[in-house]
């Protein structure tokens, strides 16, 4: 009786133990890995984007060219893993390269869609250089402030 139900045992814990690892190479996982594969198709680029601190999450990817009747251009911004896809793109070559605040631009690297490329973030040497590409006026103009009418400024707030 103990054979059968050792037995019994030992077969459900292999199912169990099957099922975990299908459904785990299912979602694109790696047994141990911290996150989801980059999945991409014949007309995607993706990657991950690092620098010397690790993954860089929310920075823009661009991905641009000129080979098409008009400049064609898509940004995307990395996950909190530095991953990234360029969904959809046509075929063309592509510079593709990294922006983000507190970074100066990445050195564009030439891709075709269907291809995973990952890219290095270069920090900014300074505030400085920081400066340069993201100007006080660049986020000011980003802003929208509404106007003094939205505020209901017909009534006096008073003070307790």
């Amino acid at each position: 009786m103990k054979t059968n139900k050792g037995l019994c045992l030992s077969v459900l814990a292999l199912g169990v133990g099957a099922l975990i690892a299908a459904c785990a190479m299912q979602s694109g996982d790696e047994p141990g890995s911290s996150g989801a594969a980059i999945r991409i198709d014949a007309d995607d680029i993706g990657g991950l984007v690092a620098s010397a601190k690790g993954p860089e999450a929310g920075v823009w990817v661009i991905a641009e060219t000129t080979e098409l009747p008009t400049r064609f251009s898509r940004s995307v911004v990395t996950d909190d893993q530095g991953r990234y896809v360029l969904p959809d793109l046509p075929k063309a070559t592509f510079s593709v390269w990294v922006r983000g605040y507190g970074l100066v631009d990445s050195p564009k690297v030439k891709a075709t869609p269907g291809k995973i490329i990952n890219l290095t973030a270069v920090i900014a040497p300074s505030e400085t250089d920081a400066a340069q590409y993201y100007p006080a006026t660049y986020w000011y103009a980003m802003m929208k402030i509404p106007d003094k009418s939205e505020f209901g400024g017909a009534e006096k707030i008073r003070r307790s």
